[in-house]
């Protein structure tokens, strides 16, 4: 499991494609109705597809610990 949560606000998304771009570990791919975290467990916590998103449509977050 992931140490973070990926999650993409699909009203927002309009397909740009920037944060397939912007991902060192290509977390990221594009549906036609807008980008998914495909492979969210290979997230790594860069936030660099959060902060390029230009439609606020991505959050990163520290997933909670399972005890």
């Amino acid at each position: 499991m992931s140490r973070f949560a990926v999650k993409v606000h699909l009203p927002w998304c309009k397909s740009c494609a920037i944060c397939v771009e912007a991902c060192p570990r290509k977390v990221f791919e594009l549906k036609p109705d807008g980008a998914w975290a495909a492979r969210p467990e290979d997230c790594v916590g860069c936030l660099q597809c959060q902060l390029k998103c230009p439609d606020f449509a991505i959050t990163v977050e520290e997933a909670p610990h399972e005890n």
